[in-house]
């Protein structure tokens, strides 16, 4: 990020702009950065997630949210907005923002060229110290391919890759997302530019 879209804030100061900010930012070690919007494609695909979940969680006790929704991990300092993020049960929220949510269930991120790295790394290292996660999915944009990790009973992180066709299993909610779903009406739109990995 260009040095004039970082700000050094206390915390209280970062979510005192928030609330009046236009533009969403992250905040993590005393640093708000600006979010750019996502291309086309990522906006279809993570309406169609919310749009499905909704769906199937209708009556449940876990509902989505969608990348409005700002998210506290609170064991890292983290204030983030998730592509989809789903909570269950009551709601545990900021003890000094009652708009941020800290008790996410289940984290979806639809990968962009500019993120894909943080969002496999540095994010889900902060992701991973939130109690209440269960479940972290990566979906591409580009081809394909969900990337689902699902925390075991021994504190470990299980991948199960989804390509082409198929359903993607969520336990922590109980129901499964079809690929055919997710990337419903998807090629109709632009992408982000294409990954700098062959293959990806």
């Amino acid at each position: 990020m260009p040095a004039a879209e970082k700000q050094q804030l206390s915390e209280a100061e970062y979510l005192a702009r928030e609330r009046l900010a236009d533009t969403k930012h992250e905040y993590v070690n005393g640093v708000a950065v600006a979010m750019a919007g996502g291309s086309p494609r990522h906006n279809v695909i993570a309406t169609n997630i919310a749009g499905e979940l909704r769906a199937r969680l209708r009556g449940q006790p876990c509902r989505p949210t969608n990348s409005d929704q700002r998210v506290h991990v609170a064991h890292t300092g983290l204030y983030t907005y998730p592509d989809v993020t789903v909570i269950c049960g009551q709601p545990e929220t900021h003890p000094e923002d009652r708009n941020t949510l800290c008790n996410p269930r289940v984290i979806f991120e639809v990968l962009s060229t500019s993120t894909e790295a943080y969002d496999r790394g540095a994010k889900f290292g902060h992701y991973r110290r939130s109690e209440s996660l269960a479940e972290y999915v990566l979906v591409s944009q580009h081809e394909r391919l969900v990337e689902h990790f699902r925390r075991g009973d021994d504190g470990h992180w299980v991948l199960t890759e989804y390509r082409e066709t198929g359903d993607v299993a969520l336990p922590a909610l109980g129901c499964s997302l079809p690929l055919d779903e997710i990337y419903l009406d998807a090629e109709a739109w632009h992408a982000d530019e294409p990954p700098m990995t062959p293959g990806r």
